[in-house]
């Protein structure tokens, strides 16, 4: 049987990292619970104080394909490298010097929103095409590939 997957993210705020990454890849923040027109007001029906409406946040693909990601606030920062990334496939179908130049513009417009660049591999056939490792604001490395 097949299974839904959700990626989580733990950081320091959930909803700048939410907006950071539905920039990203293209999706949307979660719409409020049904009978809400916002956050804020499903947030007061639950009696969630002010102090912790920025504890969680999640963002969907509009199309409804790709994974959610929900972003939780913990109190310790990051700590060493991930063990489990994500690779923004920026480029696909293109290769060489054409792959490159896609992936450098993503990475010029990602760097934009708050993105850190951390190192460029080159191509290598037959087995590596070539990618780009960023960091998003809160230092988790991604790549484009």
């Amino acid at each position: 049987m097949a299974r839904e997957v959700q990626v989580t993210v733990d950081c320091a705020d959930p909803a700048g990292l939410a907006a950071f990454w539905a920039d990203v890849l293209g999706y949307r923040v979660q719409d409020p619970p049904p009978g809400f027109a916002t956050w804020d007001e499903a947030l007061d029906a639950l009696g969630v104080p002010p102090e912790r409406r920025n504890d969680a946040s999640a963002v969907v693909d509009p199309a409804g394909h790709g994974p959610r990601l929900f972003f939780q606030r913990v109190p310790e920062g990051k700590q060493a490298k991930n063990r489990v990334h994500l690779d923004v496939r920026a480029a696909p179908g293109l290769t060489g010097d054409a792959r490159m130049a896609a992936l450098e513009a993503e990475a010029a417009r990602l760097v934009a929103l708050g993105a850190t660049r951390l190192g460029r591999h080159e191509p290598a056939p037959p087995l590596e095409a070539g990618h780009i490792v960023l960091a998003d604001p809160e230092g988790n490395e991604f790549c484009l590939d």
